[in-house]
């Protein structure tokens, strides 16, 4: 926080309890703790602790990072962490999309990939933690993906994290939609290349910021944005980068696997596979595992062997998740019903909402935002949803904008009618109780 001292570090804890000062902390957030003038690096951590300990934790910051006792199903066991209380939760939180996390087909690659390697792959790919399940896997990816190469990273933040900084360089232009993931934005600066934001979703704003860069140019959108849950007006970005020069990428993290007939994402919903130059994915989200790849041409693999720092320093993908997500792969090309299931569930969630007046926002996928638009508010409701029984987390500051806080709903093929009905009326119920809704 920025007006605070290194003389006022001492926690509410330790000085027994609530303070004035954390009693006046009510209305902070994470921003006010982003800078502090003190030149002690460790200055901020008292002020922080008055602000978690006085206010934030109890009055809902306690909800995140709550731990699972059971997998990330439809329905879980929660370790409430207020009141110390185990709770049983109809779930609309978790990924999963497809409910490939608890598939016995995965479970099993998993564990003999286990009995056969090991744990970890102890090695980064680039020495000694390359194994013939980690090629396995890029080949049938590439096939999938109709690519000439797929590489796969640690996670999807250090792919997107690598392959920005591999790339790109200071004096290059890397053209951003303005609601991406964080991971890209990362990498931009990680690369020191220069960035402007386009308007979310607007062909128009990114022909505009176009205008005036030269040399080496990255348009990058998503194929589904993460946290509203629209689809990239992708034909239309794809003309304009290809009119002006630019090379263009698609972060698939939530579209991968889902969209598109055979599952190949976006690009193969609007037929422009051969048009978007990189393709990203994650394995995390529809495959319920983990892990991130980038698929393209063989020279781009070539290069990023040696630049993509991300994965260059880190160790390669565990074997036994690696075997997991292959397994996981070949049911979404064997099960197509899978994706079919998927978008039934979203078609019936989507009406109940409707039916009740709910703010989706612009959203169109399996995303489902709920929008509260109330940083203070949201956090007591999602409160009263988990007494309910709904575990559905709050969205707030800085994952989104302040002020258009949200609970963001995940829709997956394991949901059975029953679930997705229940879910939806606790809902509704707390959501008019709070006046949310009519």
């Amino acid at each position: 926080m920025a007006n605070q001292s290194g003389a006022e570090s001492e926690t509410a804890d330790q000085r027994g309890g609530d303070t004035p000062q954390a009693v006046a902390t009510t209305e902070y957030d994470y921003s006010n703790f982003y800078y502090s003038s003190s030149d002690d690096l460790f200055a901020i951590f008292g002020p922080y602790d008055d602000w978690w300990y006085g206010s934030a934790r109890n009055s809902g910051y306690y909800l995140f990072s709550q731990p699972m006792s059971t997998p990330p199903g439809p329905r879980i066991n929660l370790e409430e962490q207020l009141h110390h209380e185990t709770l049983k939760l109809f779930n609309l939180a978790s990924y999963n999309y497809l409910g490939l996390s608890t598939h016995p087909e995965v479970i099993a690659a998993a564990h003999a990939a286990l009995d056969k390697y090991g744990l970890g792959a102890a090695g980064s790919p680039i020495l000694s933690g390359t194994m013939d399940v980690h090629l396995t896997l890029e080949k049938e990816l590439a096939a999938f993906k109709h690519k000439e190469a797929a590489m796969v990273f640690p996670t999807g933040y250090s792919t997107n994290v690598g392959l920005l900084s591999a790339l790109m360089r200071p004096g290059d232009w890397v053209i951003l939609d303005q609601n991406v993931h964080a991971s890209i934005v990362d990498g931009a600066i990680l690369a020191k290349a220069q960035v402007k934001f386009f308007r979310h979703n607007q062909p128009a704003d990114l022909e505009k910021k176009l205008k005036g860069t030269t040399g080496k140019r990255l348009v990058v959108v998503e194929g589904v944005y993460s946290m509203d849950g629209d689809i990239a007006r992708l034909p239309e970005m794809v003309e304009i980068s290809k009119r002006a020069g630019a090379r263009i990428l698609i972060d698939e993290a939530h579209s991968s696997f889902v969209y598109g007939a055979e599952g190949r994402g976006v690009v193969e919903h609007f037929g422009l596979e051969d048009e978007v130059d990189i393709h990203v994915g994650t394995f995390s989200k529809a495959l319920g595992g983990q892990g991130g790849y980038v698929a393209g041409s063989q020279s781009l693999y070539n290069y990023l062997m040696g630049f993509a720092r991300s994965r260059v320093f880190s160790c390669a993908l565990s074997p036994a998740v690696t075997a997991g997500v292959l397994a996981a792969l070949r049911i979404v090309k064997r099960e197509p019903q899978l994706r079919q299931r998927l978008w039934e569930n979203v078609a019936h969630f989507r009406s109940l909402l409707a039916t009740a007046g709910v703010d989706v926002a612009e959203s169109t996928s399996q995303i489902i935002p709920i929008m509260i638009r109330n940083d203070r508010k949201i956090l007591g409701i999602a409160q009263k949803l988990q007494k309910e029984g709904l575990y559905l987390q709050p969205i707030i500051f800085p994952a989104v904008a302040k002020h258009r806080s949200r609970f963001r709903v995940s829709i997956s093929a394991s949901h059975s009618t029953a679930d997705l009905d229940r879910a939806a009326a606790i809902l509704i119920k707390v959501l008019r109780e709070e006046e949310i809704i009519k």
